[in-house]
């Protein structure tokens, strides 16, 4: 494909740091074109997802008009997606437009202000939090109790359990893993040892999840550039190559009618994605996957055929997903323990590890990375190489 990521950007992430969004915003933009060596007068297009929200408070505060008003951009193509393979799209149609000449050099981006906005009475990523009108398959959920994602990815682990025998330290491999790659990365907001015995005593939150199976809302910016190819080599990294990208959707676009709960729609994407390649699992460095709560991680494995469907647990058990493995999994603590950018996060580790830029918890020779976001029916999946 003709586009590459050229440049990416954390903002100094938080909890209740009462900082406007607009200020993460402009840090993470700053940050990302100084790594990629543009300037704001070389960005011509804009993406986010999903656009400004007004119903859920912090959640998405910035749309891209505000955006490009704040930072003097003068783009010539924009997009904001709250549909589709989920947090992936920005920076998925952005690739589709530079690739079509629509742009040059595309800014994508995700900020949230989702700890400083919630309280007790009130949260940023409950289904009816602030002003929203509750339609759709939620009608059916909410009014049963089923408020949260927590309670709908609790259906799934519980169903995972029960067809393939995994366990609850299964899954704690992953949080304790994870927490273990985020000591070593001095921006994750987990900065304390997770042992498995803490991780077994933390309080349960939706059965089988507990505590530190749920990632952790925070305040903050991250931001993706896009580029042309042919753009892309004058950067000053080598570029990103977008080797393969995939977001197909064949199931019901509900989280509890699926055929197989033990799925969700990174089957699809993830089927999609290797079709377009001749890249396999086995070249793979490195990978971010979606981690929105811990179950996530096996079903996203499986669906990108680094195991078969089941044997997950057997896998991450046999030590190839934490530090020193041959697969390593969010690499910066994910969103587990480096807090929640819905996916961004994940793109911007790794890219800083292909780019040999993750310091104390660099993947010694990384060149091929896969990045899969979305949860439940949703899901992208992006494979990138370094030339």
């Amino acid at each position: 494909m003709k586009a590459a990521i050229t440049g990416v950007g954390m903002s100094d992430i938080g909890r209740n740091t009462g900082r406007a969004a607009i200020l993460h915003l402009a840090e993470a933009t700053d940050r990302a074109l100084a790594r990629a060596g543009l300037t704001r007068a070389d960005i011509d297009g804009i993406a986010t997802y999903p656009g400004k929200a007004e119903n859920s408070p912090g959640m998405s505060p910035l749309g891209t008009g505000e955006v490009r008003n704040a930072l003097g951009l003068k783009t010539r193509w924009h997009s904001a997606v709250p549909d589709g393979p989920a947090q992936m799209a920005p920076i998925m149609v952005a690739a589709m437009a530079v690739a079509t000449g629509q742009a040059r050099h595309v800014l994508c981006f995700r900020a949230l202000t989702e700890s400083s906005s919630q309280s007790t009475g009130r949260r940023a990523s409950i289904p009816g939090a602030g002003k929203a009108q509750i339609g759709g398959w939620l009608s059916w959920l909410v009014p049963m109790g089923a408020m949260s994602a927590s309670n709908w990815a609790g259906w799934m682990a519980t169903r995972y359990f029960h067809e393939f025998g995994m366990t609850r330290e299964h899954l704690g491999m992953v949080a304790t893993g994870q927490r273990q790659f985020a000591l070593h990365n001095p921006t994750a907001v987990m900065q304390k040892p997770l042992t498995m015995e803490d991780y077994l005593a933390a309080r349960m939150i939706s059965t089988p999840l507990g505590l530190f199976d749920c990632d952790i809302p925070i305040d903050g910016a991250a931001v993706v550039i896009v580029s042309a190819l042919d753009a892309a080599q004058d950067c000053r990294l080598p570029p990103l190559r977008i080797e393969a990208m995939g977001s197909a959707l064949q199931s019901q676009e509900t989280w509890d009618q699926r055929t197989d709960l033990t799925t969700m729609g990174a089957q699809d994407a993830s089927a999609d994605l290797w079709a377009r390649t001749s890249v396999t699992p086995r070249d793979v460095d490195v990978l971010g996957l979606y981690d929105g709560f811990s179950i996530f991680v096996p079903i996203w494995l499986e669906a990108l055929g680094f195991c078969g469907h089941g044997e997950a647990k057997d896998f991450i058990a046999e030590g190839n997903i934490g530090p020193g493995g041959r697969f390593p999994v969010n690499t910066g603590g994910g969103q587990l323990s480096g807090g929640r950018l819905h996916g961004f996060g994940l793109m911007h580790e790794v890219c800083l590890q292909l780019w040999g830029e993750a310091e104390g918890r660099q993947v010694a020779g990384a060149k091929t990375g896969v990045c899969g976001m979305g949860g439940g029916f949703i899901a992208g999946a992006m494979l990138l190489q370094r030339d």
